[in-house]
């Protein structure tokens, strides 16, 4: 299948099915200490319930691994075929995302009951079949659940930050962040490579790997810090509309944005999953859509990374350029089909080409991803004002 490129052939079934319930495992453990209220509350139509993500990738398994092994398996509950689909049109209807909330039913243990009655039917199953069968789409399910492990600290993150208590998923202070000078690196002109390569998994917006022209540029070695944007602020730029995309700028006057989400009025302390804390000026500023990221590079007299630029100053200067994978790091470049693409067919395809169009791509990973998810040419792409992931931004200049 063209959706990814796993080296599912060579791959130990036994070693895939550990790794299936590895990955499984880690999902209960980010609910581990929280309440059923806290699995179920909604606090924006971005975003969902930790219950739903639990029921939302388990429903992925029952829906796209176990029928290619047993078109006859006995599904836990028929209706959750519409709760639990997410956007793929190709094989059914679905809840509105918005509503998910109101969702007080199936409760929370039925949903882990759910989720132990597809484990055990994909390690049954699996283990029945050559792993030609079913290890490409497992695998794709795996990581689909990672990133789905990444939304569930984002969006409980933004449900905790609307309560008054001020409530701290995992209490404990955090190790202070050194403060690194800031160089550039440079990367001369030529025709590159980008995309992915190779035997490993790659979604299918990751490919086909194919040549791009740079103009030389230089790149900064890290992330922007929370001190330099907190110069940004202290020198009007939430007040500047001349810095601003216009789109942004609207945006600022009508949210009343005055600096990152999360930070207090006095822009001395962050709301985070570790609760309240002082806010270290030397870790990379977090929280910002691209509007914010883009007129920060410009206030700077820099700009933001094309992916282009960011992937090949990555793979040429992997040992200098520091901090990639704290915060997703906003890319100028529109989230679009790289030359050639073609996705999957059937509804598997659905999974990201149709969603190229009107959003910007990120790249690097966060605190929150799962270790191992991340790699080079991982393409994340979000709305430009989307503020409630772990994003950032590093600057790039042109020669």
């Amino acid at each position: 299948m063209q959706h990814v490129r796993s080296g599912a052939g060579a791959t130990a079934s036994t070693g895939l099915l550990a790794r299936f319930a590895e990955v499984r495992r880690r999902s209960l453990q980010l609910v581990e200490g929280l309440s059923p209220e806290d699995c179920q509350v909604q606090s924006m139509a971005d975003a969902s319930p930790l219950k739903w993500h639990l029921g939302h990738t388990t429903w992925f398994f029952e829906t796209f691994v176990l029928p290619a092994l047993d078109p006859d398996f006995a599904r836990f509950d028929a209706r959750f075929a519409h709760l639990f689909n997410s956007y793929y049109n190709g094989v059914g209807t679905m809840h509105a995302r918005p509503l998910r909330g109101l969702l007080t039913r199936p409760d929370l243990e039925t949903v882990l009951s759910y989720r132990a009655h597809v484990d055990a039917a994909v390690e049954q199953l699996c283990v029945s079949f050559d792993p030609a069968r079913w290890a490409e789409l497992l695998e794709l399910g795996l990581q689909h659940e990672q990133q789905h492990q990444e939304l569930m600290l984002t969006d409980l993150l933004h449900a905790f930050s609307c309560n008054p208590m001020q409530p701290a998923y995992r209490s404990m202070p955090l190790a202070t962040v050194a403060d690194v000078p800031l160089h550039w690196r440079r990367v001369e002109a030529g025709l590159r490579m980008i995309g992915h390569a190779g035997d490993g998994f790659a979604f299918d917006n990751e490919l086909p790997r194919h040549r791009v022209w740079l103009d030389a540029f230089e790149m900064a070695s890290r992330p922007v810090t929370n001190a330099e944007y907190r110069a940004f602020i202290e020198d009007g730029g939430y007040r500047d509309p001349l810095l601003w995309l216009s789109a942004g700028w609207a945006q600022v006057q009508d949210e009343g944005w005055q600096r990152p989400m999360y930070w207090s009025e006095d822009n001395r302390h962050a709301f985070g999953l570790h609760g309240l804390q002082p806010l270290q000026p030397h870790a990379p500023v977090c929280h910002l859509s691209y509007y914010e990221a883009d007129a920060y590079a410009r206030w700077a007299g820099a700009g933001l990374p094309t992916e282009a630029q960011w992937e090949v100053a990555m793979a040429v200067h992997d040992a200098d350029l520091a901090a990639a994978g704290q915060i997703w790091e906003w890319t100028s470049s529109a989230y679009a089909a790289y030359p050639g693409f073609r996705p999957a067919a059937g509804a598997i395809g659905e999974y990201n080409g149709k969603f190229m169009c009107g959003q910007y791509v990120l790249r690097g990973g966060s605190a929150a991803t799962p270790p191992g998810h991340g790699r080079l040419t991982y393409r994340n792409f979000f709305p430009p004002s989307a503020r409630w992931q772990f994003s950032g931004l590093r600057l790039v200049r042109e020669l």
